[in-house]
């Protein structure tokens, strides 16, 4: 397995005198204004939109960001009429009562140079609510409710729903709208067959199909003159069946521009679409092919998308001429000084987006607000704030056990309040289980928070005792005033028969240690661990020593995108359910009647579920284990016993929290605080450790 290009040599080949990242630092002229650089902040919903006082939050949220140097924001997708809300209650603009809440935003973004436009957003068939629309009345495999087909009059009040909306857009201040196009919404609905089968002027041909979208433009610009951004979102990769083929693509593209847009963004798949788009085992930069295909069809500003996360990604697409300018949504989220630290050169300190979705978009079909699981300040900027200690109060003296995620983000918090800070792990390196989950084939990413937390201590000076396992006489002996354990969790030894058979590995002996696995394993355990270890076991063939994450064109095969676009949707069908040849026999077992791999993230689990069937792993929940013998593991399945005959049972179950030095310290007087496992040994849970560190950070 190969480690991705990560950000610690962003330097290299860059003299002081030169300008880091020159392309993506460039300004864009779109002849009426001008972007500050090519950096598009995506469109993200982040759940403040609905909350009471929200948004004055969300007005903190986007001027950390224009602070942080993005030339052009984008905001989450709020509908133009009541019928395209996302839910019930979901944000809309059509009043002038709503103009001045989103006042708030507008005036803290334009505090500096960046602009920002509204998102509008009819989420048609997606809409989850009783009052649904589309073209058709076609209900979509993702959503219980089935829409109405929309009247003539409704598609013509809905194109002035949306010319009104932006016209609010613009007197609550915003620089433009972006018109959601793509990732099947309303608009996406009409322009293609899978969703479109009407027979009157807004369906059949092409030119048809297109006709919600070239209208909806032309109503817009008429509305709100020359002077006002127009983003539109086309589909350039609907990857489902029933999708445009390339021709189509391009026939609308072009009438886009023709109709008055100012820029094309980039859009990547349907929701509905059985393949991965964004998440974390997608390679970096894996759609700006597309994109690069259409610079040679039209001749306005074109934005691409999709798992770019470096600026030295960011840079490279830029460079080679396949955009004018890079959308990225969730590494704003991850760190807002995003821009500013690529213009310093310092891509090194910028807290890299990992691709997890666990606490943004799960967050958010969730109905939660959204936050970032590397960076959980997003979304609650007017609530956390790490600023240096009161004058009034007391520096402590810290000592943290352990440098996992918990306790790297907890070390990194409290010294930015001023705290002195001691940092102890008993290995060699920081991380803790970041430094198993990195080697998941898919999970290349997780290199990038290690690297990340690695500068920040250098940066905050804190003291880092690797290869020190420390006792409570000498935490005690040491004078600290409190003690942090972030000392994560321990397996805990299952209750069953011939638990201590030679063929019984943990999933730190595979992953950590690298012993030796046989061909036939059965994984007892199928939470996020026996996924990884079944991932990792699956995966471990590949003779280059790549995994699919950093090897796009295999990828791209495996996922049956046809990057040669010969069939609508650029789908391939038979390569998306081919099975991947595997040399090993792999069980997944749970101890739960539940699908197997339910509790895995909403957005990103099926992705998980999908790649294990592909490597013919075999799922069964409901398992009683009787006992484990030469012979292999008997297990009991609706009452029926089966001897699984394996060269290898893999435990990824049971665990309970490591607190060993707790009690020892009370006694001896000093304040403990538990993080992370240490506090709660569920699944390994990075999102919830991080996010205890930086609570207990605040407030300690």
């Amino acid at each position: 397995m190969t480690t991705p290009n990560t950000t610690n040599n962003s330097s290299v080949g860059t003299s002081p005198e030169e300008k880091p990242f020159p392309h993506l630092l460039a300004p864009l002229d779109l002849g009426f204004t001008q972007l500050a650089n090519r950096t598009l902040m995506g469109s993200m919903h982040t759940g403040l939109e609905e909350e009471k006082g929200g948004f004055a939050k969300l007005a903190a949220f986007y001027e950390e960001r224009a602070k942080g140097g993005v030339g052009l924001i984008v905001t989450g997708g709020v509908s133009p009429n009541k019928r395209g809300r996302v839910a019930p209650f979901g944000s809309e603009l059509s009043h002038f009562w709503h103009v001045n809440k989103h006042k708030q935003v507008t005036e803290a973004v334009h505090k500096y140079p960046t602009k920002i436009c509204l998102q509008l957003l009819h989420t048609g068939r997606y809409a989850y609510h009783p009052f649904s629309v589309a073209p058709s009345k076609i209900k979509s495999p993702i959503n219980p409710f089935t829409p109405r087909a929309m009247s003539v009059r409704q598609i013509n009040g809905t194109i002035k729903d949306f010319a009104h909306a932006s016209y609010l857009a613009a007197k609550a201040g915003y620089d433009g709208v972006e018109i959601m196009g793509s990732e099947g919404y309303l608009i996406n609905q009409f322009a293609c067959i899978r969703t479109n089968q009407r027979s009157d002027d807004w369906g059949g041909n092409i030119e048809n199909r297109m006709r919600l979208a070239i209208e909806t433009i032309k109503a817009v610009r008429a509305k709100v003159g020359d002077k006002f951004i127009i983003i539109f979102r086309l589909s350039m990769l609907d990857l489902v069946e029933g999708g445009n083929s390339w021709d189509e693509v391009v026939t609308m593209a072009k009438a886009v521009e023709k109709a008055g847009a100012t820029l094309i963004n980039t859009g990547i798949g349907w929701h509905e679409a059985r393949v991965p788009t964004i998440v974390t085992s997608v390679p970096r930069a894996a759609f700006t092919w597309v994109t690069e295909r259409m610079k040679k069809e039209v001749s306005i500003p074109l934005v691409t998308t999709n798992r770019i996360n470096t600026p030295e990604i960011a840079e490279k697409v830029l460079a080679s001429g396949q955009a004018d300018m890079v959308s990225m949504a969730r590494p704003f989220l991850a760190d807002a000084d995003f821009v500013n630290k690529a213009a310093e050169n310092k891509s090194d300190e910028i807290n890299t987006c990992i691709g997890c979705n666990q606490a943004c978009l799960d967050h958010v079909f969730q109905q939660k607000r959204a936050s970032c699981l590397v960076n959980p300040r997003a979304c609650y900027e007017t609530e956390l704030n790490f600023n240096k200690l009161d004058t009034a109060s007391k520096r402590k003296k810290l000592a943290v056990i352990g440098a996992g995620p918990a306790g790297l983000a907890f070390s990194v918090y409290a010294t930015e309040r001023g705290h002195k800070v001691e940092l102890f792990d008993k290995i060699s390196e920081i991380g803790g289980q970041f430094n198993v989950a990195k080697q998941i084939p898919g999970k290349e990413e997780f290199y990038e928070t290690i690297r990340y937390f690695n500068k920040q201590l250098a940066l905050h000076n804190v003291p880092v005792h690797l290869n020190n396992e420390q006792s409570a006489e000498s935490l005690l002996a040491a004078g600290f005033d409190e003690v942090v354990l972030a000392t994560g969790i321990k397996p805990r030894k299952l209750d069953i028969e011939g638990i201590d058979h030679p063929k019984v590995l943990s999933y730190l002996q595979v992953l950590r240690e690298k012993v030796s696995v046989g061909k036939k394993v059965a994984i007892i355990g199928a939470g996020g661990i026996g996924f990884d270890v079944a991932t990792f076991l699956a995966e471990s063939h590949v003779e280059t020593g790549e995994s699919l994450t950093t090897n796009l064109e295999a990828w791209l095969k495996n996922w049956g995108v046809d990057k040669t676009y010969q069939v609508p949707g650029a789908l391939n069908t038979d390569k998306l359910f081919e099975q991947v040849a595997t040399d090993r026999q792999i069980t997944l077992l749970q101890r739960k009647t539940t699908k197997v791999g339910k509790g895995l993230g909403k957005t990103s689990g099926w992705v998980h579920r999908a790649s294990l069937q592909k490597h013919g792993v075999k799922m069964l929940p409901g398992v009683s284990y009787k006992s484990i013998t030469d012979d292999g593991l008997l297990i009991e399945v609706d009452g029926k016993e089966q001897l699984l005959a394996v060269d290898n049972i893999i435990v990824c179950a049971g665990q309970e929290s490591n607190r060993d030095l707790q009690q020892a310290l009370e006694k001896g007087g000093l304040n403990v605080h538990l993080i992370g496992g240490a506090n709660v040994a569920a699944e390994l849970d990075a999102k919830h450790a991080i996010r205890q560190a930086a609570e207990l950070a605040m407030i300690i």
